[in-house]
């Protein structure tokens, strides 16, 4: 297939566009920048320069494609403290890529993410037939879903808050590793029993390709190898890697030592894929992450926090 990858040169997008390549599809990348246009070229994709708000532009993109990754998201925005903005384009791209593909029965993979539930009151294991009716983010999601009404073989991937491996230099670990860094001491809010589900980022790629090819339209699919890693066990690998104490610290104080993270450091996010591995085959291969944090390459350098 010729498909069409927004967010094509970001952390999860640089794993996808090999994982096309190399199964022989053909890869056209949305490119905002001249170093994201390079990157992509070198990568032996087709570079489209543009961005999520060029919405005719990603609109013609989508048409003149057999498939489409969406991966995009305005990260940026987001950390910058424009969350409802972010959210607010990601529709409007969804929308346009929607409006390109009706009636095409051509695939359409978007992205969510299961921490998205912890925080909309789900209280048990998240499972792929979970669904809300609104909030978000959640909002794209359902929207995407509903594609498959229009004639479009849609299906969301949910990522899970941590999505590891070498390529991941942005994300929360290198974020929670920084912080420890600044604050001499890794630290777990209570008794850090809340879990968090992780995947490899070439696991999470490869998902994405079988979603691709294989899945049912209106498919909802979880990118989890690590169903709930303890924040207790994530804090103690990171004090392990920086040679630093690991310390609880109380409810109360989460919000000075994380920060802007502090609603996640405490979230209990645990997630199953026992749906997609039966639907799609998939099976994850890599590193899961507390064995990945004992790579090392988490602590190698100070870790950026500019997203």
């Amino acid at each position: 297939m010729r498909v069409f990858v927004t967010g094509a040169s970001g952390h999860v997008g640089s794993a996808v566009v090999p994982e096309l390549l190399e199964a022989g599809h053909q890869v056209v990348g949305l490119a905002r920048s001249d170093k994201s246009a390079a990157a992509l070229a070198a990568a032996g994709a087709q570079v489209y320069r543009g961005d999520l708000d060029n919405l005719d532009g990603i609109a013609a993109a989508a048409a003149a494609a057999d498939g489409v990754i969406h991966l995009a998201f305005k990260h940026d925005a987001m950390f910058a403290g424009d969350f409802e903005g972010a959210v607010a384009a990601d529709l409007r791209a969804i929308e346009a890529l929607g409006d390109a593909l009706a009636g095409t029965d051509k695939p359409l993979v978007a992205t969510s993410g299961t921490a998205l539930f912890a925080f909309a009151g789900l209280k048990d294991t998240l499972t792929e037939a979970d669904a809300f009716d609104a909030g978000p983010r959640i909002d794209a999601e359902n929207a995407v879903v509903a594609l498959a009404e229009r004639g479009i073989r849609s299906s969301v991937v949910r990522l899970t808050p941590t999505v590891h491996s070498t390529l991941d230099h942005n994300g929360f670990i290198p974020t929670f590793v920084s912080i420890a860094r600044s604050k001499g001491a890794s630290a777990y809010v209570g008794d850090g029993a809340h879990r968090w589900p992780a995947v490899h980022t070439l696991d999470a790629a490869r998902l994405y390709r079988l979603a691709l090819e294989s899945a049912p339209a209106g498919s909802r699919l979880h990118a989890v190898d690590d169903e709930g890693i303890t924040f207790r066990q994530i804090a103690e690998a990171i004090g392990r890697g920086l040679d630093l104490p690991v310390v609880s610290i109380p409810p109360t104080q989460a919000d000075d030592h994380f920060g802007f993270l502090s609603a996640h450091a405490q979230a209990d996010n645990p997630s199953s894929s026992t749906l997609t591995r039966d639907l799609l085959g998939w099976k994850p291969l890599h590193l899961g992450l507390i064995d990945d944090l004992a790579q090392g390459h988490y602590f190698d350098a100070p870790a950026t926090t500019t997203h």
